[in-house]
């Protein structure tokens, strides 16, 4: 990489005794718009650590409710586990002996170890995600506040913070996108102040975050090329490029048992192909439309928008609908994303001119953001006894306690997460040796007798008995009986 500059050249034709005004790609920015010194760290600071009392308070519901929603929590759990005992990541939920750098290319998790060894507990992994995540919401609220003034960044920040995507990020618990979020943020800020080499670092650190976002890397790079005029993001775009190429050919590929990229054939390219009019499904113009909602359409008026196409490509591409929508964390990666493109064009002189233009652009974030939480996950914070009910709790607790520590569980993913801690779990839809014990949750399945659990055990298992030691008519525990 060529050594640069962490700042381009100030502008010339400055009068005596001003400070020359700061540049930002081709446009100036006036100082003095965020009041006294340290001012928008201090602003940073409070909605920062705002946005992750809001994180951690709807984490912490969810945990304490048994309110899971998929077995990924679990499976990061597990490798978070391996990691902190300095072993490779054989994760057993997603089958036995499956490593899971085959499953996504995802080595910056190896940073989970050390955290997780201090503080052995799924629940460990939901803080150090919230944490990442209010990390980027003081990091661009930051620039906001510098940038736009006092008022207006903040607001900015908190439209951010309560963006759909973090939201539905932060509800579908841990995934390897945590560290995505405020890599991206430090990129993109440190590029709109023009420190290129903070930039660079940033970004080249997102392709061992997942292997997509070598695709984004690729972008971001010609966008600081573009900006910069300097070969370093030539460079960026190149590293992106070739880590993408690395990760989806050979790490995958060989730490996946020899098999090709798993997810290679959720692509479907020829069905796009044969029915172009596919990428206008209900779903996909949704998440779009909402796309450039949550920035007021600011978003659209700056060129850094265009680093929303590798993630929304895949996604639309892909042939899972859960891929096409707002649910998940599949969109968390793209609200930095515009949220930087918003600022940048806010940054721009012909509004940057009108500080009342600023202040209403500010607030029209604000109250988008606020609006739509209503509809997002963070709407059931309104109504914690009805969305994270404890009244099952009960029945949860008996039947963890029915499961000693230090043996094989095969379960749903009702309470795995609470057993990966202290015992090796698999998943009841794989093909598993067979466990010491069988825990499911059978409240959906009326009519369900107490023995029904080690019944449909010893189906899957053959030669092997299992008797009941816990039913309650919500979970069922059985146990393997020795020979």
């Amino acid at each position: 990489m060529t050594a640069t500059k962490d700042r381009g050249p100030s502008p010339g034709g400055a009068s005596p005794g001003k400070a020359p005004p700061r540049r930002l790609g081709r446009t100036a920015v006036r100082p003095g718009l965020h009041g006294a010194s340290g001012g928008p760290r201090a602003v940073a600071g409070l909605l920062g650590i705002g946005a992750l009392v809001v994180y951690m308070l709807y984490s912490w519901l969810q945990w304490t409710s048994f309110a899971i929603r998929s077995w990924d929590l679990g499976i990061f759990t597990q490798l978070a586990k391996d990691y902190a005992h300095f072993q490779a990541p054989i994760v057993s939920i997603k089958g036995q002996g499956f490593n899971l750098l085959g499953d996504h290319f995802h080595p910056i998790l190896v940073l989970l170890g050390p955290v997780y060894r201090l503080f052995p507990s799924a629940f460990t992994l939901l803080v150090a995600q919230d944490l990442l995540f209010a990390a980027s919401v003081a990091v661009i609220a930051h620039l906001a506040v510098k940038r736009l003034g006092g008022i207006p960044g903040a607001c900015l920040g908190i439209a951010y913070a309560l963006s759909w995507g973090l939201q539905s990020a932060v509800d579908a618990q841990f995934h390897e996108i945590a560290f995505a979020v405020p890599f991206l943020a430090l990129s993109l800020c440190a590029l709109l102040e023009e420190k290129w080499r903070q930039a660079w670092i940033w970004a080249a650190l997102l392709v061992f975050v997942k292997e997509d976002l070598g695709l984004t890397v690729l972008v971001l790079g010609l966008a600081m090329a573009h900006r910069s005029r300097r070969p370093a993001g030539l460079w960026l775009a190149a590293w992106g490029v070739a880590w993408f190429v690395l990760a989806t050919q050979v790490f995958l590929p060989a730490l996946n048992h020899g098999s090709p990229w798993a997810y290679r054939s959720q692509l479907d390219l020829a069905g796009f192909l044969a029915d172009p009019a596919s990428l206008f499904q209900k779903d996909k113009v949704a998440t779009v439309l909402l796309l450039a909602a949550i920035t007021a359409g600011l978003a659209l008026f700056s060129p850094l928008v265009l680093l929303v196409l590798p993630t929304l490509a895949w996604r639309f591409l892909g042939d899972l609908p859960y891929y096409w929508g707002q649910d998940w964390q599949y969109s968390a990666v793209l609200m930095p994303v515009v949220f930087c493109a918003a600022l940048d064009a806010l940054s721009r002189r012909k509004v940057l001119d009108s500080a009342k233009l600023r202040l209403l652009s500010g607030v029209a974030l604000a109250l988008v953001a606020v609006s739509l939480s209503g509809h997002f996950a963070f709407g059931r914070l309104l109504h914690p006894a009805r969305d994270f009910s404890t009244a099952g709790n009960a029945a949860a607790y008996s039947a963890l306690a029915a499961v000693p520590s230090g043996v094989s569980v095969e379960t749903d993913i009702s309470l795995m997460s609470y057993l990966v801690d202290r015992d090796e779990v698999y998943w009841v839809g794989n093909t598993n040796p067979a466990p010491d014990y069988v825990l499911m949750d059978v409240s959906g399945r009326a009519g369900t007798a107490d023995t029904t659990t080690a019944t449909e055990a010893e189906a899957r298992f053959p030669g092997i008995r299992y008797v009941t030691v816990h039913a309650d008519g919500h979970f069922q525990v059985a146990r393997r009986v020795a020979k």
